[in-house]
């Protein structure tokens, strides 16, 4: 590639990895580098390791700057997570959002589900609940805080000085933000944090250039733009916010997220059910479970490859993997995960019955969303060849495709960076997997599932 030739980065960072990509004026993805993700386990509390990310962060773009010239950086996150800041840095460490805060007087300041359409979740998922332990138990260092930044804006101050909330942040499951009327939540208000929270800015707005520091150690223009940054569910969402009819879009990573662009579904709080947000402040039905994590648990280490053959087996005998195997999410968080029936015996199984599982549970999620019109695998998922083809068996009545780009996140970063410009459809349908059983299987998966 010549070293003049236009692209942009999206700075993609998941709850396991980090990854940054480099990607042309066509959307193609150019070069790609990752780095797994730690939490430090010292100081107050366990946080997340931004400085260690930061360096990263820093060689790895002056190393792509040797390969084109770069014109924009697009931060996407996971969400759940905020960086409480002054003018010298934060304030405070990066909360894990698996870390527990006391639960003190939060259970009866949180807003009530239909304000919010936010679930009480488990540890800190709840970003209010985050913020409320925060101010309590550190209240020298909150009274500090000038602003308190969504994720991907904070990795977009940290390039360009200028601080911005988002829609798509603020509205996933934070209790902070009521997606009907379309301002911050009553607990904002009672605690009087609005003014810690900078203006509201479009994901797709320009922030600014680059700092002239920043520029300096990469090699990167002082014309580089850096973008204001979305929620990585979200990013999957906007090549089909255009869709005319209702759409199903699978974001699958740590966590699978089924959002049911269109729908009309009642959403139940009990089954980790909530309304998320889309980039223009829309409410976007979505269930969820902790799909990625789960899979790992049950697969064991590394996946091993496996065979519509082993599928068989785990039918034919009957193993089941009942719910669940993660700690936290999910319409069955609390519930011991178990196996029943014959133990796998070899990895390939294993990991076959890591991908049952998976399909049971995202078919369990899209029957209880009342998911409409076809469903697209977006994201990790679908670099594994029969999850596409297993949930289309257990959906005979839906479409089901599955895309060619493993990270519509990527993709999402790059349609803001472009934004107005749509790119192709990259999905092809998944071919139902003949698999006799199955019906019966999925049957007596439903009988045994515990009461969520």
């Amino acid at each position: 590639m010549s070293s003049q030739e236009a692209a942009c980065v999206v700075l993609d960072i998941g709850k396991t990895n980090s990854k940054l990509s480099l990607l042309g004026q066509d959307g193609r993805v150019l070069e790609e580098r990752r780095r797994p993700n730690v939490v430090l386990q010292g100081g107050p509390y366990p946080h997340l390791d931004v400085e260690g990310l930061w360096p990263w962060m820093l060689q790895t773009l002056r190393e792509l700057a040797a390969t084109a010239r770069i014109t924009a950086i697009v931060p996407v996150t996971h969400g759940a997570t905020a960086a409480l800041i002054d003018e010298q840095g934060l304030t405070l460490p990066v909360l894990d959002y698996e870390f527990t805060p006391p639960e003190d007087r939060y259970r009866s300041q949180r807003p009530a589900f239909a304000e919010t359409q936010s679930p009480k979740l488990p540890a800190g998922l709840n970003l209010g609940r985050q913020l409320a332990w925060l101010a309590e138990a550190f209240p020298a260092e909150f009274a500090r805080t000038r602003q308190v930044l969504m994720y991907p804006q904070y990795w977009a101050w940290r390039f360009c000085g200028v601080a911005a909330s988002e829609l798509t942040s603020l509205g996933c499951h934070t209790d902070l933000w009521s997606p009907q009327a379309r301002h911050f939540s009553s607990l904002v208000e009672a605690k009087g944090w609005q003014d810690k929270f900078p203006p509201l800015q479009s994901a797709w707005a320009t922030l600014g250039p680059l700092l002239p520091e920043i520029a300096a150690v990469t090699g990167l223009g002082p014309d580089c733009r850096v973008i204001c940054g979305i929620h990585d569910s979200n990013a999957s969402l906007l090549r089909y916010l255009q869709a005319s009819e209702p759409i199903t879009v699978l974001s699958t990573g740590t966590w699978v997220i089924a959002a049911a662009l269109g729908g009309q579904a009642p959403l139940d709080e009990r089954q980790d059910m909530l309304a998320n947000v889309d980039v223009h402040g829309r409410p976007v039905p979505c269930m969820r479970f902790m799909g990625g994590r789960e899979f790992g648990a049950l697969a064991g280490g590394e996946p091993a490859a496996f065979s519509v053959a082993d599928l068989q087996t785990l039918v034919h005998r009957q193993t089941l993997a009942l719910p669940c195997f993660a700690e936290a999410g999910g319409p069955f968080a609390g519930q011991a995960g178990r196996i029943e029936g014959p133990a796998p015996e070899t990895p390939a199984e294993r990991t076959a019955l890591a991908t049952l599982y998976s399909a049971l549970m995202t078919d369990y999620c899209l029957t209880s969303l009342n998911a409409r019109g076809p469903v697209i695998v977006e994201g990790s998922f679908s670099r594994n060849a029969l999850f596409g083809p297993l949930l289309a068996a257990l959906r005979p009545g839906q479409a089901v495709c599955v895309s060619d780009d493993s990270s519509g996140t990527t993709c999402g970063g790059w349609m803001l960076q472009h934004w107005g410009t749509q790119p192709p459809a990259s999905h092809q349908p998944a071919v139902a997997l003949p698999l006799p059983g199955l019906t019966s299987y999925r049957q007596q998966w439903h009988e045994k599932l515990p009461m969520s």
